[in-house]
């Protein structure tokens, strides 16, 4: 077992140390095993740690005993950043949760690297067109052999999840409660179907019950995790809306369900689609679009995985090209992130998208350090 999985889990239970600062805290020092032992001093170099801060973080630090707190969660499976399992879309994050507690198929995790997940949100009061078109694109989504996640929420999420199931499809539910908290309990039997073939995951640990503050960061693990999102009916102040800005944000794709404007539910997906997100225009359409980036078929030899350079998008053949020309000036094999951005002369969120598309297609590998190379 990883020590760094260790002091992963004990780092999240230190008070004041939130998933942004402990990824900081991660980046400054190589390890948070090493970290652990630091002074206050040290540790109010960290970008967004004060010296008062410090002092507190590292007097509650001393109160954790980090081999009881891991024998204390043997009972519960979960993955930390520190884990091969653990999902690398999600890791790319601002704010990747420390520890993912999870139910379930495991292998929904590591099939996300070739199988890609489709996130399916919106308001918890739907009309029947809503419902109508979820079911749909839900079905088609898995038939096409896409994973179909969401919140287990009622309304657009409940009808996403039974519908790929009724699919014969896998889907994948991201809780706000524990993963042994079902929230509505009415959906406690959809629930139940979920396990037998999908996952369940949560940052909360078992027994932790609804509260309306986990739900917004709840949205943050469905945008990471995913492909893209979809967004079929939604008001103006909704839930489905953060999911999509965060997916924005990550350079995910994000698609609306049209509607009337007499129907107050599709004011944020007409809001959506006039800052920019793709419009659904129906099944085919959808998975057309989706399904433009083919997913890395893992029983091919590698060779045969990279498809010509000329038959790339402009931006991929840019990104790429960036990475080799870094590699070729410097004494890595990898390149960093940001020196991409800069080299690329492309915005974050582009070279975001083109590096996760060009991992699905099997031309580049993230490697630890938000680094990435060429595959050879």
């Amino acid at each position: 077992m990883s020590e760094e999985r260790a002091f992963w889990l004990a780092w999240s239970k230190v008070s004041g140390v939130g998933a942004v600062l402990q990824k900081r805290i991660q980046t400054h020092f190589g390890s948070l095993s090493t970290a652990w032992t630091v002074t206050p001093e040290e540790l109010a170099e960290v970008e967004g740690i004060g010296k008062q801060s410090a002092i507190a973080i590292c007097a509650h630090r001393h109160q954790i005993q980090v081999d009881r707190l891991l024998q204390d969660h043997e009972t519960q499976d979960f993955l930390t950043p520190a884990d091969p399992d653990y999902p690398q879309l999600l890791a790319e994050i601002p704010d990747p949760p420390p520890v993912l507690y999870y139910r379930g198929d495991l292998s929904l995790i590591r099939d996300l690297d070739r199988q890609s997940a489709v996130a399916i949100v919106g308001t918890r009061q739907p009309s029947d067109y809503g419902r109508r078109w979820t079911r749909k694109l839900s079905k088609t989504l898995a038939q096409h052999g896409f994973i179909v996640m969401s919140g287990l929420a009622d309304g657009i999420d409940a009808e996403a999840h039974s519908s790929c199931l009724e699919a014969g499809g896998q889907t994948i539910a991201v809780l706000g409660t524990g993963v042994d908290v079902v929230y509505p309990y009415k959906n406690r039997r959809l629930y139940d179907q979920l396990l037998e073939t999908g996952l369940a995951l949560s940052e909360y640990p078992a027994g932790t019950q609804p509260d309306r503050a986990h739900f917004p960061r709840r949205n943050r693990i469905v945008a990471g995790l995913s492909r893209a999102v979809l967004v079929m009916e939604a008001p103006i102040k909704s839930g489905a809306l953060i999911t999509a800005t965060l997916a924005n944000e990550y350079g995910r794709e994000v698609y609306a369900l049209p509607g009337s404007l007499d129907n107050p539910r599709s004011g944020g997906c007409l809001a959506l689609m006039s800052k920019g997100a793709q419009i659904i225009l129906g099944e085919s359409e959808l998975i057309e679009a989706i399904g433009a980036i083919p997913a890395l078929d893992q029983t091919r030899e590698p060779e045969s995985t990279q498809p010509p350079l000329l038959d790339l998008a402009p931006e991929l053949s840019q990104v790429l090209q960036a990475i080799s020309t870094i590699a070729q000036q410097s004494n890595y094999a990898s390149a960093p992130f940001d020196l991409i951005v800069q080299t690329a002369a492309m915005s974050t969120a582009t070279v975001s998208s083109s590096l996760l598309q060009l991992e699905l297609i099997g031309l580049v590998t993230q490697v630890p350090g938000m680094r990435y190379q060429v595959r050879s």
